[in-house]
């Protein structure tokens, strides 16, 4: 199986504020942008293995700059990382406010899906190979960043066992 750059696994989209987009702050509403993130991360997936993906978790978002109807949202995803099944996806959101251009980076997040064969098992994913100083840096701590992922899905596997299935209105 052929290494593949971060380059060939990008999507960029750009796309306006509406009204109906906002939270009670004139905000962009959180789940929007999470909605959008997981969308552009699952084509990056898709595009570098080649295959069908599920999203394994969504192993951070982080919220850094408010979002305003004035501002158009650019999304930027690839991925940054692979293990032998699992890919991990970067997602970088620009806001631009479209009257003075000023732009800055308003989230950024970190996705994990994993690459499913025919029959819904997973598969085997090329390697990544990064190009720009920015892919290097993510490939570079992506290693630790995995192994924080499995822990942390370990502890909530853990803590799982502990939750009741039981409808509380019963």
């Amino acid at each position: 199986m052929e290494a593949k750059t971060c380059n060939e696994s990008r999507v960029v989209r750009t796309s306006r504020v509406f009204p109906n987009d906002v939270n009670n702050h004139n905000t962009l509403f959180g789940g929007k942008l999470m909605s959008d993130v997981d969308m552009l991360a699952s084509i990056s997936a898709t595009r570098h293995a080649r295959k069908e993906v599920v999203t394994a978790s969504t192993d951070s978002v982080d919220f850094l700059h408010p979002i305003t109807p004035q501002d158009s949202v650019c999304f930027e995803s690839f991925v940054t990382w692979t293990g032998t099944t699992s890919m991990e996806v970067f997602v970088k959101i620009i806001a631009e406010n479209l009257i003075t251009g000023e732009r800055k980076i308003a989230a950024t997040a970190f996705l994990t899906f994993v690459a499913l064969d025919e029959n819904g098992k997973p598969t085997k994913v090329p390697q990544i190979i990064p190009e720009t100083p920015e892919e290097k840096k993510l490939f570079e701590t992506g290693k630790e960043r995995a192994e924080k992922r499995k822990e942390h899905r370990k502890a909530s596997k853990e803590l799982a066992a502990y939750f009741t299935t039981q409808k509380p209105w019963e």
